[in-house]
Parts: C-alpha cells; sequence; structure tokens
C-alpha cells in the first residue's frame, strides 16, 4: 500500500493514525511512516484558486467540501489539510486548522483559533473552545497522539500535548496545560498522578500551582502552574456544558 493509499483511507476514516484497544490507545506505526514518506517525497507548489498565494506540498493539499459531506467549514481562513477525516456533523469556526492524518469524529466542534494536530484524535460531540491547541505527534512513530475521546469540553485557551490521553466525558478548563512534564493533582481522590498519565473519565480539571522545593522559592513565595482535578461530572456540570442544537 503506497502512501496515497493510506492518505485516501485517512480521509475516508477507514484507518486511523490510532486505534483504541481493550486497555486504551495504540498508535498506527504504519500510518505515521506514510505521513513521514509523503513530506519526504513532496515538492514545493503553488496553490491556485482561493489558495492563491499559499506555498506547500503538492501531495499534502488543502481538502476541499460539499454539503453532502454533511460538515460545516464556515469561511474565514480555516484549512483541513489532506489525510484529515472530518466526520459528518462537525463544525468548524473560522480561522481552524487541522493538520494531516488528524481524525474528527460526528458532532465534534473545532472552535476559532484552535489548532488539531497531527495525527490527533478528536471523539464524538466533543467541543474545542476557541484557541485551544492539541498538539500534533509525528515522532517517534511508536508514541500515541493526543487522544480526546467522546463528550470531552475542553475550554478556552487550554494546551494538551505530548501524547496525552483525555477520559470520555472530560472537562479541561480554559487555560489548563496538560503535557509528560507536569503531574495532574487530584484534589478528590487526595492523589498526584503519575506524570503523562491520562486523565479520567468525567474528571474536571482546572489550573492550580503547587509551591516549589527549594528553600528560595519558599522564601520568596514562588509556585508554579499545574493541573489540578477538582470534581468529577454531575448533572450541574452537564447542564452548564450542553451545547444548544441551534448550533447544529
Amino acid at each position: 500500500m503506497t502512501y496515497e493509499d493510506i492518505l485516501d483511507q485517512l480521509e475516508t476514516g477507514e484507518m486511523r493514525s490510532a486505534n483504541p484497544t481493550k486497555d486504551g490507545w495504540e498508535a498506527n506505526v504504519e500510518v505515521k511512516k506514510a505521513i513521514l514518506e509523503s513530506f519526504k517525497n513532496g515538492t514545493n507548489t503553488s496553490y491556485e484558486g482561493i489558495y492563491q498565494g499559499f506555498v506547500d506540498k503538492h501531495n499534502l493539499p488543502p481538502r476541499f467540501f460539499e454539503p453532502e459531506d454533511g460538515v460545516r467549514l464556515v469561511p474565514g481562513g480555516s484549512s483541513v489539510r489532506r489525510g484529515a477525516y472530518i466526520a459528518p456533523g462537525v463544525i468548524i469556526m473560522p480561522p481552524a486548522y487541522v493538520n494531516v492524518g488528524a481524525y474528527v469524529d460526528e458532532g465534534a466542534m473545532v472552535d476559532s483559533h484552535a489548532l488539531v494536530g497531527s495525527c490527533a484524535q478528536i471523539g464524538k460531540n466533543v467541543h474545542l473552545s476557541a484557541g485551544v491547541q492539541i498538539g500534533g505527534v509525528l515522532e517517534p512513530v511508536g508514541m500515541n497522539p493526543v487522544i480526546i475521546e467522546d463528550d470531552c469540553f475542553i475550554g478556552a485557551g487550554a494546551v494538551i500535548v505530548e501524547g496525552i490521553l483525555i477520559r470520555k466525558r472530560a472537562v479541561i478548563a480554559p487555560g489548563v496545560i496538560l503535557s509528560k512534564a507536569v503531574p495532574v493533582y487530584d484534589a478528590v481522590n487526595e492523589e498526584i498522578r503519575e506524570r503523562g498519565a491520562d486523565i479520567p473519565e468525567g474528571a474536571v480539571v482546572v489550573p492550580g500551582t503547587r509551591p516549589m522545593n527549594s528553600e528560595w522559592a519558599k522564601e520568596k513565595g514562588v509556585s508554579i502552574s499545574c493541573p489540578v482535578i477538582v470534581k468529577y461530572r454531575d448533572e450541574v456540570s452537564d447542564a452548564s456544558l450542553e451545547l444548544e442544537d441551534a448550533l447544529r
């Protein structure tokens, strides 16, 4: 199978950059290798029509959508790259960008100034609010991309990188930064989660701070930011996150 065949199957959703397993998720190494091969074999070319003046690899052009695709791509500077899957019922507000290998499932909303990085997996009915940055992971090829499971809400300006897994129905508050370098503090279960651990199902995560260990930092009252789980979703939080049907 050529890299072009794999890009075609990524766009139809037949293949994914990562697949759910019984124990979690597993990166699809074949897909990642194909994407890297497409970069290697692509040559820079200019794009005509509405993309006149832009230059990119000839084999990774922006995707075009028709009404029968069921996708609402609102005018104003958004782009979906070749090899990305956008399911029916997805709304993309301008400006937003969805990179190669990404998968955005049914009913998701990608709001203004949001980035869905290469190979990122976005589940059903996920809301990526304005300014959300979902990092891309192409290398190492065996590393999982960022994965946001079904029914999650990602608040404005949140940054999720380095293959972090967000489990179903989790809520990430505005401004939260999640990476493998910073542990998550679970104030409900009174534990510090291992660095790089997934965000549990239904967790509500807000920006927090933690004190530094050095005597100088303690003396000066210096602290650094960290994500904190303050609760798990209930009826009240569900009601506050419900999307209006009119948006669809």
